[in-house]
């Protein structure tokens, strides 16, 4: 009697992928999806804009047109003027229009770039890296530690984050400084119970035992053997944390809380403007438009980390 042999299908996936490394495979799947591929053209054109602003933006973003020009050659909340689209050629050329204070509102879009991603970027580094301190913490020597920590993250949780932030820079006083260090008090606890569960998780894995049987000490097990294999899903949150913090920025400038004028904000640019929405809609439509690109681009790198961080999901493109 003859078996005939069944041919085994090998996943392709695992065929090309294996001698690789996690983060190759990672951004390998991350490629395959195409609203993932859409974040990152948004995000890479939003850099390119920051680096190369003072270059490419025609006016300074603080300085306004009656100081290098005549009164009569400017005109307050003027509309879009591009010369190759038909504007005349006795008008001075404003991409977006000028603001209330005469000034150009593409050179304040361009430099307002730079501020929203480095506000974006500082923020959530400084509450990513206390809320691991704190969640690592807490996750691995528990008890009265754990409590204790965990309590008081449920203190800030109980609050919604950007009334505590508005608290926070009212107590410390308005400005960008006071606005970014609120915005990653507020953030904290969310990064600390990522890890604080992460940490839980592998400090039971069979390799953390045999460090410590080895003999490892406090510093070798936690933060050589815990932490790196513990940060994967802080790496989401982190990213999706960034588009929250840019909102919670821009609503705090809104308010006349944060980046206080003349600073190049989105925020406090619709803030300045926001009685001009029917006047002068240009003045709060690209600014807004400018906030919803950027955190629409930082969600959908953030939802394509997720997906290809988790090897429970079938990892399929979109």
């Amino acid at each position: 009697m003859t078996i005939a042999a069944t041919p085994v299908k090998l996943d392709s996936e695992a065929l090309t992928l294996k001698s690789t490394s996690l983060w190759q495979i990672t951004w390998h799947r991350l490629f395959r999806r195409k609203s993932s591929i859409v974040g990152m053209i948004i995000l890479a054109i939003l850099v390119t804009i920051a680096l190369t602003a003072q270059w490419i933006a025609p006016y300074s973003p603080t300085l306004s047109m009656l100081d290098t020009k005549p009164p009569q050659d400017i005109q307050k909340r003027s509309s879009p003027c591009i010369y190759l689209l038909g504007c005349p050629q006795d008008q001075p050329q404003h991409i977006m229009g000028t603001d209330g204070n005469m000034r150009d509102e593409f050179s304040r879009m361009l430099y307002g770039a730079r501020l929203s991603l480095m506000i974006g970027l500082s923020t959530v580094s400084f509450a990513i890296i206390i809320g691991t301190i704190l969640g690592a913490l807490a996750g691995y020597f528990g008890g009265w530690i754990d409590n204790l920590i965990m309590r008081v993250m449920d203190v800030l949780l109980a609050f919604p984050s950007l009334l505590l932030a508005i608290a926070i820079v009212t107590v410390l006083g308005p400005g960008l400084i006071n606005a970014l260090l609120a915005i990653g008090i507020v953030s904290i606890p969310a990064y600390a119970r990522v890890m604080r569960a992460s940490v839980l998780s592998v400090r039971e894995m069979d390799f953390v035992s045999a460090t410590r049987s080895l003999g490892g000490n406090t510093y070798e097990i936690l933060f050589k053997c815990i932490l790196p294999n513990a940060l994967t899903p802080l790496i989401v949150q982190g990213t999706l944390g960034i588009a929250s913090a840019i909102l919670d920025a821009a609503a705090l400038s809104f308010l006349g809380l944060g980046a206080q004028p003349p600073t190049p904000e989105w925020g406090s640019m619709l803030g300045a403007e926001r009685n001009q929405v029917f006047t002068a809609p240009h003045l709060v439509f690209y600014p807004g438009l400018a906030i919803m690109l950027t955190v629409l681009s930082f969600n959908l790198i953030g939802d394509g980390l997720r997906d290809a961080l988790d090897p429970r999901l079938v990892h399929v493109s979109s």
